[in-house]
């Protein structure tokens, strides 16, 4: 059910609001706050007239399409809010972000002194930028403006988790609006070719051990008559990360009893740094076993995310770790390359003492930071609190009842019904990466509630809904439901403050000597017991001082 928006039209008023004028990149810790006064004179609207604007600036996805002679600048979506709200969207500047260009830009501007924007939204990938700008001053205190503000919507999807605010706010306030995104999104199931399994006569796997039988069987008796080195039994990769959202191995020590690259509580109750507890020796150890039998790519090292789906799609990996969605994106291509190929969601396997643990979803993917000079901040609440009422709560009726824009992102056939993306004419386009705010709005619960309900053979009538029956796979809705049997082993990063003072100065060497030690051990360089010698220089190269920083401040939000 949608809940209607609490604001409506209000009178004419004044805002003041605090900030941090310091444009130093300093923390603010035990500093005096220096406040300015910022006057708007208009209030509130649901429309604007005369016209405001708000300026941004955009990192363009290189995969993002245009269509119709548009531009990020000038599209469907800018001239949508000027029609609907009296809301101009300056842009700044744009650049394709690639190689970290957005931060890279970002950063030239806010030390040479040019205009910054308005309105910034930065998604996790660039958050330590979002702290130094956070802590430069130029961005002010955004609490008080969504409590005035916000739509009843847009808080109670804010209050399904409150601890999101952490990260963006500085003794206690709230600098940066956190973006919301789905439950459980990148919590990850193992999905295994049933085709094989089945000619095989093998179950799925349920433990270490018996997953290891499966990956043998697999590689050495192929069902699809591959020859043993060209099959990739579990297609997994770390060059970003051994914590990531596909092709993922931190299960793995999962089944050891932690996670690496995250803050785990510890069996003290304290927040320990996944990466340095004792069962990541036997994760590693098991990970140098499977690869030196072939079980995992020989370049596992030197594969991303995207990489590891690339055997996936060809046919030639059997198991694949990833999100409840992937049958749609890229699993469904798989047929294409291998006739008859079916994948299955499978719980993920227990290990020796029947642990098992995988990476939890946190509710945010980002933040969106305002200006403290910026001249019409109710004008974005006003476009946002739009989005959460009628398009992250669109029903099955409405403007948004089957997507943002029509002949966009959604089309419908002569009957009214939605057509499937590759099916629009002149092509699918993303829009909601034209929006201010990445992915538009989500509430968090609001997708794996519309897969239960498709999942108990529910009829798809909201957005959402339809969505997921038309343009993800089949089997999206029962993954979710073998994701959700499981919740209880996901364990989200349980540090989600603003860097510490340490971790600015060491982080990088600390990081640096944890990937470096892991690869020599898995590749074989360096025998298992090369681990403890890595925790004692961790700990001695700041990553003590970390933990301790870490704890006072999870002993302040606890």
């Amino acid at each position: 059910m949608r809940t209607r928006s609490a604001k409506g039209w209000l009178s004419l008023l004044a805002l003041t609001l605090a900030f941090t004028a310091s444009l130093a990149g300093c923390s603010g810790k035990g500093e005096e706050k220096k406040v300015a006064s910022v006057t708007t004179e208009n209030g509130y609207k649901e429309k604007y007239d005369p016209e405001v604007t708000l300026t941004t600036v955009w990192g363009v996805d290189p995969t993002l399409k245009f269509k119709n002679g548009e531009t990020i600048e000038n599209n469907v979506a800018t001239k949508w809010a000027k029609e609907k709200f009296g809301i101009n969207i300056e842009s700044l500047w744009s650049v394709t972000d690639t190689n970290g260009a957005l931060a890279t830009k970002l950063r030239l501007a806010m030390s040479s002194g040019q205009e910054m924007p308005e309105i910034l939204t930065l998604g996790t990938e660039n958050q330590q930028l979002a702290q130094d700008l956070i802590d430069s001053g130029m961005y002010g205190e955004v609490g008080p403006l969504f409590d005035k503000y916000a739509s009843e919507t847009w808080k109670a999807a804010m209050n399904q988790d409150p601890n999101v605010w952490n990260q963006y706010s500085r003794d206690g306030k709230r600098m940066g609006i956190p973006i919301l995104d789905f439950a459980y999104n990148h919590d990850y199931v193992l999905w295994i070719r049933q085709d094989w399994l089945d000619k095989l006569g093998l179950q799925a796997p349920k433990t270490l051990d018996e997953l290891e039988k499966v990956m043998e069987a697999f590689k050495n008796q192929n069902p699809a008559g591959l020859s043993p080195d060209k099959v990739v039994p579990l297609s997994i990769g770390f060059k970003t990360s051994m914590n990531t959202w596909m092709g993922d191995p931190s299960w793995i020590f999962g089944a050891y009893g932690t996670l690496p690259q995250q803050w785990n509580i510890g069996k003290d109750g304290k927040l320990e740094y996944g990466s340095v507890n004792e069962g990541m020796k036997q994760g590693l150890q098991k990970l140098k076993e499977w690869m030196d039998k072939g079980y995992i790519p020989k370049e596992a090292a030197l594969w991303d995310e995207n990489k590891t789906s690339e055997p996936a799609v060809a046919g030639t990996a059997g198991i694949i770790p990833g999100p409840y969605w992937m049958s749609g994106w890229p699993l469904q291509d798989t047929a294409k390359n291998a006739p008859g190929a079916v994948w299955k969601p499978i719980p993920i396997p227990a290990g020796p003492d029947g642990t098992a643990m995988r990476h939890g979803t946190q509710f945010t993917n980002g933040v969106t930071l305002i200006k403290a000079d910026t001249k019409h901040p109710e004008a974005f609440f006003t476009y946002q609190n739009y989005l959460f009422d009628h398009f992250a709560a669109a029903g099955s009726s409405g403007e948004f009842a089957n997507g943002l824009f029509k002949g966009y992102d959604y089309d419908l056939d002569e009957k009214g019904n939605m057509v499937a993306n590759d099916q629009i004419s002149g092509g699918y386009v993303n829009t909601v990466r034209y929006l201010l705010v990445r992915d538009g709005a989500r509430i968090p619960d609001a997708q794996m509630t519309a897969l239960l309900k498709l999942a108990e053979g529910g009829k798809p009538e909201t957005r959402l809904e339809k969505d997921v029956a038309v343009n993800y796979g089949k089997d999206t809705p029962q993954a979710a439901k073998v994701l959700l049997e499981q919740k209880d082993i996901s364990k989200k990063d349980m540090f989600t403050g603003p860097t510490t003072n340490t971790m600015k100065s060491k982080w990088d060497y600390l990081t640096k000597i944890e990937n470096q030690t892991f690869n020599e051990i898995i590749y074989g360089k360096k025998p298992v017991e090369a681990f403890d010698a890595f925790v004692k220089t961790w700990k001695g190269g700041g990553g003590e001082q970390i933990t301790n920083e870490v704890n006072t401040w999870y002993e302040s939000v606890k």
